[in-house]
């Protein structure tokens, strides 16, 4: 029979999940496999790691949970750990397979390492078959080329809401191979199939507490990301009061979060859409229902823009070339008192109080910061990007640095000097004092 892997990266799910579904089709054996890059746990000149403890634990939480439903249906999850252009196609040789299956990526470091894998695996006879599965809107179905993406989401909006239409949802594997019996055809591959520790991955030290004050107790994994879905439309009705709410600063259920879950693709936007649709079926269709889409086609815009410029969305002048973003300075100690939260600013200190404690901060917070250390601190906004890369559990490369771009003025907005006052931020969204009072006492 033929062998074909299957090899997850930011696609830790089972439902909707293409590659899978279309590997079950082949009447091969499917072997998934997960490689824990190194390169993404390294330090970087910044001074701290480009994968921090809180991201690096979430991802742990969702390898582990994914190997937990593939053992569920017959499977193993096969972990390595290296460069995945090396270990995956080293395996790839190793067990004779025919093909690998994965997710196509679309920023520099992602797509380097599947060019990289695919002429390994090319000289070999071996092919690489990669699935877009990442947002909502499927990259064929857009109503004009790539190149044409408009530079201004509203436009882009526009052209799309009411045009394109959804693809439906792959469905779940029922059952793949007997992953003992494979192991025992081949003992001498002897596949590895423990997940590494956070020491391993290079953590001098176990995770701090969870912290009291936290929004949620993030947990990574498909499993927990469908049980928050659950929660938060039919559980709590908290869909219908989504464009009321999500400014909030305080509490699990103010927005969603389903961020994180989507960032590792625990969950599948499609699988949100199509829940969407079902709650505006059974219980309420409002201004509500519609911004949780709205908020999913700015990711699928976000995705988008960065293919169509590829590394022009991490350059200091970004997208738009400009020359503003230049006269910015690199300080190292102003730029650790932001990330400390000692600006002296009780608001911004708030928030990156709860960012440093937790791992995750709220729409409203992350735009406010942002806009302080570039407006008023005048500190490199790729700084700020990276520290936010290393921190954010629901970090996902095209929304962070696409965001940055955006608020910076060097992205897509076409205002290029977008301010945030935080005073009068500060008194809208904390008129009270409460959430200061949290995080600063």
């Amino acid at each position: 029979m033929e062998k074909i892997i299957v090899w997850f990266t930011n696609d830790l799910r089972l439902h909707d999940h293409e590659a899978l579904w279309r590997a079950t089709q082949k009447n091969a054996m499917v072997i998934p496999v997960y490689c824990f890059d190194e390169r993404h746990f390294a330090p970087i000149k910044l001074g701290f790691r480009k994968t921090g403890i809180f991201r690096a634990k979430f991802l742990l939480e969702a390898v582990a949970n994914l190997q937990k439903n593939l053992q569920k249906i017959g499977s193993n999850l096969v972990i390595l750990k290296g460069k995945p252009e090396v270990q995956i196609a080293a395996l790839a040789q190793q067990i004779g397979v025919k093909a690998v299956f994965g997710s196509k990526e679309v920023c520099a470091e992602e797509t380097a390492v599947e060019q990289e894998l695919e002429i390994k695996l090319r000289t070999v006879g071996i092919e690489l078959n990669l699935f877009w599965q990442a947002t909502l809107l499927h990259l064929e179905d857009l109503p004009f080329p790539l190149q044409k993406l408009p530079d201004v989401f509203t436009d882009f909006r526009k052209n799309c809401e009411k045009i394109v239409k959804i693809r439906p949802t792959f469905k779940n594997p029922n059952k793949l191979l007997d992953f003992q019996a494979f192991s025992q055809l081949y003992p001498a591959l002897n596949l590895p199939t423990t997940l590494p520790t956070l020491q391993e991955l290079g953590f001098a030290t176990t995770l701090p507490m969870q912290d009291s004050r936290a929004v949620l107790d993030f947990e990574g994994g498909e499993t927990t990301g469908l049980q928050r879905l659950q929660h938060y439309f039919w559980d709590t009705d908290q869909l219908k009061v989504y464009k009321e709410t999500r400014n909030g600063l305080i509490g699990a259920d103010y927005s969603s979060k389903f961020s994180a879950w989507l960032a590792l693709g625990c969950l599948s936007p499609r699988k949100i859409y199509e829940e969407i649709a079902d709650y505006e079926q059974k219980r309420v269709q409002n201004d509500s229902t519609y911004w949780l889409f709205f908020e999913l086609l700015w990711r699928d815009y976000f995705r988008l823009v960065a293919k169509k410029y590829g590394n022009k969305l991490f350059a200091l002048s970004g997208l738009k070339g400009s020359r503003q973003a230049l006269q910015n300075r690199t300080d190292q100690a102003v730029f650790e008192q932001w990330i400390q939260g000692k600006t002296g600013l009780p608001f911004i200190d708030a928030n990156m109080k709860e960012l440093q404690a937790t791992g995750f901060l709220s729409n409203r917070g992350r735009q406010n910061v942002a806009s302080y250390l570039v407006k008023d601190l005048h500190i490199h906004w790729q700084w700020g990007a990276s520290y936010f890369e290393s921190q954010l559990i629901d970090y996902d490369v095209c929304s962070n640095w696409g965001n940055w771009n955006y608020i910076a003025g060097v992205g897509n907005d076409p205002r290029e000097n977008r301010y945030f006052n935080i005073a009068t931020q500060a008194k809208k969204y904390d008129e009270k004092g409460e959430y200061v009072r949290l995080w600063v006492g």
